[in-house]
């Protein structure tokens, strides 16, 4: 973590309207470190930037059929950083793809939607908190 009050957030959607959307709503409400990335190939290419959490697309083939998907990065992520918290965000609202992702390890699985910028905060901020507890808990266990 960068700090007690900055959580670096790596973005990653092919969608660069939706990507740029979802920034500037991070950026507005709240206090994050912010880097973007259009394939699920640079995001893990940029891993030792250190991300607190990664919001992942789901399919990531919009500009380029062949580049790997969000189930193909995030295992990327999994297996080179396995407690990375990652949140999958996608259009797909069926249950069996959210199960699937879930099977890969994400952290949790919204759907674009209104809400979704708000639910993503919530996850974040339990993100936080519990990041928070565990520095505390760690300190405390020094100290015995």
């Amino acid at each position: 973590m960068i700090n007690e009050n900055k959580l670096k957030l790596f973005l990653v959607d092919d969608d660069v309207v939706y990507l740029k959307m979802l920034e500037i709503e991070f950026l507005q409400h709240g206090d994050f470190i912010i880097e973007t990335y259009v394939s699920g190939e640079l995001c893990v290419k940029n891993l030792a930037r250190q991300p607190d959490i990664i919001i992942l697309d789901y399919l990531l083939d919009g500009t380029n059929k062949n580049a790997i998907n969000g189930i193909e990065t995030l295992d990327k992520i999994k297996a080179i950083e396995p407690d990375l918290p990652v949140i999958i965000l996608s259009q797909q609202d069926k249950i069996e793809v959210a199960v699937n992702c879930m099977h890969h390890k994400a952290l949790d699985y919204v759907v674009k939607s209104e809400t979704a910028f708000v639910r993503l905060q919530k996850i974040i901020t339990a993100v936080f908190e519990k990041q928070k507890m565990e520095k505390q808990l760690i300190w405390y266990m020094e100290r015995m």
